[in-house]
């Protein structure tokens, strides 16, 4: 067996979930959106925890494409630890096996083209009902940033209890007015039938699996930078974000699984506040020679900057959660994983 180039992350996980796996010795997970970025690395985790630790958990992966996914992490897929439950989070049938733990992870189908409420509502009722007729004792629901809508110029960091959501006539808040009834459906449910469910509004993120070619600006950075052409920013470069390593969302992940609050929301994140246009400077410096950066629109005189950055003092307090891993080791640490992978792929040809 070939070593896991993701290793040094996998140790730094498990140092820093200490105490909390021996929870999950023998028990079975049902995680949806298990092929996505979080998933996997949830899996990637999961797996490590069983191999150091002789836990013998077991996921069932809900997936649209088995196929697809054994083709794209055929470790992950393959592993017997993992069984892929083909399905839509809409539609899909129960598997015939109990899960202690739930976690869900995933985005309904409809949402990068048609979204409706409906989707978010009727995937959320299937969970929540698979929960019950498992017997589940833990439901971890992941949520987004996206539900506090715009950030008001005088906060610099979203807590979670700002209210600030969209106006729901406008077709840009059907993900967060999705998410937030997901969250409601949630809570209504927690404690009921001895089951705890809490959440995690999770907002930015960089790491290896994370797609470069999506609606992410630090993934499409990087992407430039390993083609050898300039990062190109799509705007003026002004809005502020924040980005938390995949290796710190996933501890922060099963920490709130496992020790969160029932009926509590999290928000998952770095607290540190960068432009886009930082954000860039901070990919090219990872590159040798850094490629030029070039900004498409120039700023609005007076227009106040898009914001998106957390406060996590309730995760910190409340769970002892913290960044671990800075922005510069996140950028170069999955720079290197997808180098690798290119030249994995190149062999293959």
């Amino acid at each position: 067996m070939s070593p896991n180039p993701l290793s040094q992350d996998l140790d730094h996980i498990l140092l820093n979930t200490e105490g909390l796996w021996q929870e999950l010795r023998g028990q079975q997970l049902f995680i949806t959106g298990g092929t996505g970025f979080v998933g996997c690395w949830l899996l990637e985790s999961l797996l490590w925890a069983n191999q150091k630790l002789g836990l013998n958990a077991q996921a069932i992966v809900l997936t649209r494409d088995p196929i697809a996914f054994r083709r794209r992490a055929p470790q992950l897929a393959n592993a017997r630890e993992i069984s892929l439950h083909r399905g839509d989070i809409e539609t899909f049938e129960y598997p015939s096996s109990q899960a202690a733990y739930v976690i869900h992870a995933a985005a309904p189908r409809s949402v990068a083209s048609h979204p409706t409420l409906d989707t978010f509502v009727i995937g959320a009722q299937r969970i929540l009902e698979y929960s019950r007729s498992s017997c589940a004792t833990k439901l971890l629901l992941i949520s987004s940033g996206a539900v506090y809508g715009p950030r008001p110029p005088e906060v610099s960091h979203i807590t979670e209890d700002c209210d600030t959501r969209r106006d729901p006539a406008t077709k840009s808040s059907i993900y967060s007015e999705g998410k937030r009834q997901m969250e409601l459906m949630g809570l209504q449910a927690a404690g009921s039938e001895g089951l705890d469910v809490t959440i995690a509004r999770c907002f930015a993120f960089v790491g290896p699996y994370l797609p470069l070619d999506g609606q992410y600006a630090i993934g499409n950075f990087i992407l430039d930078g390993l083609n050898r052409r300039p990062i190109q920013i799509r705007g003026d470069g002004t809005p502020t974000r924040s980005y938390l390593y995949a290796a710190d969302l996933t501890i922060w992940l099963w920490t709130i699984l496992l020790r969160g609050k029932s009926g509590r929301a999290y928000n998952v994140g770095s607290e540190e506040r960068l432009t886009i246009a930082d954000v860039a400077g901070a990919v090219a410096s990872a590159f040798d020679p850094p490629p030029t950066v070039t900004v498409s629109t120039t700023a609005s005189h007076g227009q106040q900057a898009e914001s998106y950055v957390p406060s996590t003092e309730r995760a910190r307090q409340e769970l002892g959660l913290k960044q671990t891993v800075t922005l510069q080791a996140a950028v170069a640490r999955t720079i290197a994983w997808h180098r690798a992978r290119l030249t994995a792929d190149r062999h293959k040809t």
